[in-house]
């Protein structure tokens, strides 16, 4: 696998050093005080090193619970954000999971350590690719980021006890509750462009899906295909 690009040098490591980990307990501490206490969460989140999946000029915030820039135009979301929605989901250590929208492969390392296995998958190939040296660097071999069109889903490899995404949508796609097992969850932001939104979970019994609105979130829409460039 090759290296980290210029700028992630320092941050290849897993374990932390002295003033990372400080930092890293003390966002767990922000966390807890949120109202996040799931503690498999919150321990997730303290094994991954945010640093390592942020450009160089933003490590300096990577443990504040802020969005970030990163590559491709697109954000890493605040790690509130991460672990409500890591929380909704429920994971089990037998799960497979499914992330719609791969970004810097941050929120995908947390579900790492929680999950059997992550696939996540992103239309720009310059994330999936960054994202899965962040994944060898830290030893996570559960984890795989894939170039494909969100909305299609990962056929091939579900089906999925849970499914994650990380933009918004109007509607969940058929092909998505084709994909995901009897019983399994979904969490997904539903809402229009610049309007209103709610981060929602989404049940599927054998017939149905039944939804409960978790909270408010305001983020981009899902993008359909796969970007050409970049």
């Amino acid at each position: 696998m090759a290296g980290l690009p210029p700028g992630d040098d320092g941050a290849r490591q897993s374990t932390a050093l002295p003033d990372e980990a400080e930092a890293r307990a003390a966002l767990v501490l922000t966390l807890r005080q949120r109202g996040v206490g799931a503690r498999n969460v919150l321990t997730a989140i303290e094994r991954v090193p945010r640093r390592l999946f942020l450009p160089a000029r933003h490590h300096g915030l990577a443990y504040e619970d802020v969005t970030l820039p990163i590559e491709c135009g697109q954000t890493l979301s605040a790690p509130s954000m991460v672990a409500y929605t890591v929380q909704a989901l429920d994971i089990a250590p037998d799960h497979s999971l499914l992330e719609i929208g791969t970004g810097s492969g941050y929120q995908s390392a947390v579900m790492g350590h929680l999950a059997e296995r992550v696939e996540t998958v992103d239309r720009f190939a310059t994330l999936t690719d960054l994202a899965n040296r962040r994944f060898a660097a830290l030893k996570l071999d559960n984890v795989t980021a894939t170039q494909a069109d969100g909305f299609d889903g990962l056929k091939q490899k579900g089906p999925f006890d849970r499914i994650v995404v990380t933009a918004a949508i109007t509607a969940v796609p058929d092909k998505w509750v084709q994909q995901l097992k009897p019983g399994g969850i979904l969490v997904a932001p539903i809402g229009q462009a610049k309007q209103p939104q709610s981060l929602i979970r989404f049940t599927k019994s054998e017939s149905v899906m039944t939804a409960d609105t978790l909270m408010p979130v305001r983020t981009v829409m899902l993008q359909p295909g796969i970007a050409m460039t970049l």
